[in-house]
């Protein structure tokens, strides 16, 4: 047997639990999929056990790791989804839609003394606009066209917050207020809703609550006729619009929705930490999120997820090991991509078109027509 064919072997027999997992899901009766929507809601809140820190994250706070950065890698992964694994492109400074609802929360909140609930609608509709303003001039480039010019539009959102005085240039903002608190609320322990610098897991559980609403918000798109509209442009651009699709108008639909959960996530984000620095938005946190979604299985909303805790999780597990942590992070990476090519729990519609070779992530080298001999 050669290589190529143990190879493959080895993939199929890894990819069969999933098969039957998806076969599974594919049949459950509507009750058992909402009870197994409540019970891993239930699981998202109860993660802050501290009797999990010692095997999820022995050299670091554990309810800290889990609002940053697993919590936001999360909400981030989902957001990107909407623009890659959807809609087809490739999108390299999705840490920009960030940015601006990081800004938004520290400005608004420091200069205009607005509180973190009025805030955080402001800061989603800023993201959605500038993803509106990047994506008129832009999308009608495809492929590595696009990502040059979101990857500019990345780097451009942060050099302007490195040299406006009005954010505070290289310094930044400091002294974000957090959300208000609410006194008396205490489960488990825990006074869910008392906002301060030492405890993470308020924010954490408003976290989960976010990520919740923007997953119902997308699984409903991705079955309405958005989704099937997506699904086309990311398939065969050109056959869509020659379908009647307007292609423009919905792949600036997934850059708005996109850029919206990025800002809420920025929002969240700046409330916590209580300081903002164009330092934090670097353009390797935009491939790092993108490898999320490859990973974990791009246009799947439980692969997105996986995908994106794994990326935040594993470097800090292994953070014990100091220099060798990174090296054993890109070492899963790469294994992860010969033995699951196409992400930990893809869907199979996406499954089958990476296997007719087409439906890539952003479509990268974009489309060539084919030349007869």
């Amino acid at each position: 047997m050669s290589a190529r064919n143990a190879l493959d072997g080895l993939r199929s027999t890894a990819a069969v639990p999933g098969q039957k997992l998806s076969s599974w899901w594919g049949g459950a009766p509507v009750y058992q999929r909402y009870a197994v929507y409540v019970l891993l809601f239930v699981g998202a809140l109860l993660l802050p056990y501290s009797g999990l820190a010692p095997i999820m994250s022995p050299h670091a706070k554990w309810s800290s790791i889990l609002f940053f950065p697993i919590g936001i890698y999360v909400l981030l992964a989902i957001g990107l989804n909407v623009v890659v694994g959807y809609a087809g492109m490739l999108d390299l400074g999705y840490v920009a839609f960030w940015a601006i609802g990081a800004y938004s929360m520290a400005d608004l909140s420091v200069r205009y003394h607005w509180t973190f609930w009025e805030i955080l609608p402001v800061g989603i509709l800023m993201a959605a606009i500038s993803g509106i303003i990047l994506g008129a001039p832009t999308l009608r480039l495809r492929g590595d066209y696009l990502a040059i010019v979101t990857l500019g539009f990345g780097e451009i959102i942060r050099k302007v917050a490195e040299n406006a005085e009005y954010l505070g240039e290289t310094r930044g903002i400091n002294n974000v207020p957090h959300p208000p608190d609410i006194t008396g609320v205490n489960i488990g322990g825990v006074d869910i809703f008392d906002y301060g610098i030492r405890d993470a897991r308020p924010y954490y559980y408003l976290l989960v609550v976010v990520i919740t609403l923007v997953i119902i918000m997308v699984k409903r798109m991705e079955h309405s006729r958005i989704g099937r509209s997506w699904a086309a442009i990311r398939e065969d651009e050109d056959a869509a619009e020659l379908m009647g699709v307007p292609t423009f108008k919905f792949k600036l639909l997934s850059f708005a929705i996109g850029a919206a959960v990025g800002g809420a996530a920025g929002v969240v984000w700046a409330a916590k930490v209580s300081f903002v620095a164009p330092a934090a938005f670097p353009f390797i946190l935009s491939a790092t999120i993108l490898a999320a979604v490859v990973l974990g299985g791009s246009g799947n909303l439980p692969g997105v997820v996986l995908g994106a805790f794994m990326v935040a999780w594993l470097p800090e597990r292994f953070r014990g090991a100091q220099e060798y942590r990174e090296l054993i992070f890109g070492a899963v990476l790469v294994a992860m991509m010969i033995w699951r090519p196409e992400g930990l729990i893809p869907s199979r519609q996406r499954k089958a078109e990476l296997a007719e070779g087409g439906g890539g992530s952003g479509h990268l080298g974009a489309e060539v027509a084919e030349v007869s001999k």
